[in-house]
Order: C-alpha cells, then sequence, then structure tokens
C-alpha cells in the first residue's frame, strides 16, 4: 500500500477527480491517507486513515511518505487544540487548525520532508485524551459560530457530522464521517429523559433517513452545525429554533458514546414553551 499526509493546512476531499466536484470531507494538517489511484498528474483518489471516507483530492496537496514514516506518524503524534495556531519554520508560517495533527511532534517541534517546524500553542498526545462529558462540551463549544460548510471539519467552515465527529476526536472517540453513519455507533438511549450531556441525537428528513446530528447539553440544549455552530432548545419533538419560533429537526434517537458518568436525570419538558403560533416541521 503507498500513503500521504496532508501537509498543507485544510484539504478539500472531493465526490469526483473536479475542483467543481461536491466536498465529501476535509483533510487536516497531519491527517495521512491510503493512495487508492491517480488520475493523471493532477489528481489522487485517498482513503482516510481515521473514518474510512474516500474521495479525491489535488495530487501537489498531499506528500507521498514511506511506509516507515507512516508507521512513526500512526504511533507518535500530538493534536492541535487551539482554533488556529501557526507553525513556524525558516520564517515561515502556516495556520493549522483544532484537530489537526502534529507528526512525529516532541513538545515542540517535528520535522518531516526535511524541514523542521515549531508549534507553541496548546497540544495534547493521544494516550492523554480524556472520553469525559467535561472535556466534550468544552471542545464543542470552541467551534461555536463557525460558519456551516458542506463536507467541511475546521472553524473556517464545518458542517453537523464533521462537528461532533471532530469533539469526539478529540477526547479519543472515533466515529465515521456522515450523520447516517455515527448513528449505528455507541449505546442506545431508550428515552431523552434518560439522555445526558454529551450525548449525540440524531434527526430525520422528511423521507425518515438521518440527516443531521448535534450534542447534547444541559438544560434542554443542544449544540450543532446548522448555517453556523449554534446552541438551540430541545425536546421531545426536535431541535426549536426560538427566533422563528419554529421546529427546524425532528428527533429519532439519541446515542451515547462516552462512558456513562452520573448525572441527574434531565428534565425533557414535553414541549417548549411557545406562543400558540409554534410551527411544526416544513
Amino acid at each position: 500500500m503507498k500513503f500521504a499526509i496532508c501537509h498543507i493546512s485544510i484539504v478539500p476531499l472531493r465526490n469526483a477527480a473536479s475542483n467543481k466536484s461536491e466536498q465529501l470531507s476535509q483533510l487536516l494538517f497531519g491527517e495521512v491517507v491510503e493512495i487508492l489511484e491517480t488520475k493523471g498528474k493532477m489528481w489522487t483518489k485517498v482513503r482516510c486513515d481515521w473514518d474510512n471516507c474516500i474521495g479525491w483530492v489535488l495530487s501537489k496537496q498531499v506528500k507521498a511518505i514511506t511506509d516507515k514514516e507512516y508507521g512513526l506518524f500512526e504511533e507518535k503524534y500530538a493534536y492541535c487544540l487551539d482554533l488556529f495556531q501557526p507553525l513556524m519554520s525558516d520564517n515561515e508560517s502556516m495556520p493549522i487548525s483544532i484537530g489537526s495533527r502534529l507528526p512525529d511532534f516532541d513538545g515542540m517541534k517535528f520535522t518531516f520532508d526535511s524541514k523542521t517546524y515549531f508549534y507553541s500553542g496548546q497540544a495534547v498526545f493521544p494516550e492523554n485524551l480524556q472520553p469525559s462529558v467535561d472535556k466534550v462540551l468544552k471542545i464543542a463549544r470552541r467551534y461555536l459560530s463557525a460558519p456551516y460548510q458542506w463536507g467541511g471539519r475546521s472553524p473556517m467552515g464545518i458542517d453537523a457530522p464533521g462537528l461532533t465527529q471532530m469533539v469526539l476526536k478529540l477526547v479519543g472517540i472515533q466515529l465515521l464521517r456522515n450523520a447516517d453513519q455515527q448513528v449505528h455507533q455507541g449505546e442506545l438511549i431508550d428515552f431523552i429523559e434518560q439522555s445526558q450531556p454529551g450525548d449525540l441525537a440524531f434527526f430525520e428528513n422528511k423521507a425518515g433517513n438521518i440527516s443531521h446530528v448535534g450534542i447534547l447539553l444541559p438544560d434542554n440544549n443542544i449544540i450543532h452545525a446548522a448555517e453556523k455552530v449554534r446552541i438551540d432548545s430541545i425536546d421531545h419533538f426536535g431541535i426549536f429554533d426560538k427566533k422563528i419560533n419554529k421546529y427546524t429537526h425532528r428527533l429519532r434517537v439519541v446515542k451515547r458514546m462516552l462512558p456513562p458518568e452520573e448525572f441527574p436525570v434531565q428534565k425533557i419538558e414535553e414541549k417548549i414553551e411557545a406562543s400558540p403560533q409554534v410551527l411544526m416541521f416544513d
């Protein structure tokens, strides 16, 4: 097998070998992919090492690595915890975003492709990740107001399953890329009254297909990516947007990805308190 590493800040992963093609996901700096095939000199088809997502990237936006480098970069790395932080090298800087990987990082620097990069921001090694509710909620709130972008995985643009994937990744839990895949992971919570902060709530469209996901917060709230990363109210029906007095997403199921913690049972109101003109779903 042949492997490559993302060596720039953010790389679009596309459905086809065209800049006009749909963005399925993104590669962040330091993430490793398997090379599946190439199309001319311009495009490379890859499989993402962390979630098996397959798509096309511009060939010059990834760098081929040896099997030895692949083993090293998979065994020894750290995650960037700052929303944005520059890598410094030879009087040059490259901004990287939260969740990017620092390959072969020694706590201050790493060397890749004969170049040494210095990193002075917050970082965490995988063995120190803590899968706790507190960590999930703190990391999720860092993304607040990030704009919605289909296929996005960074604070510059992120979609709903991208948000849940990135947040859980930074507490040591791997999620697949899309909401209709993530819904098959974790432990089923039979009733929303039994949910706890940090659980994932999944929502369905008119056809009954899973189309959205968010992270439950205390006090009947949810953080999710819709227009931007935002906090809305939630009840048995789904997500309620108080600004427009309307339910926007229909609740389907709640899943627990984190180890259970001791929390008081949440009191979920039967219905959001609002004016008599509450609008249900489209």
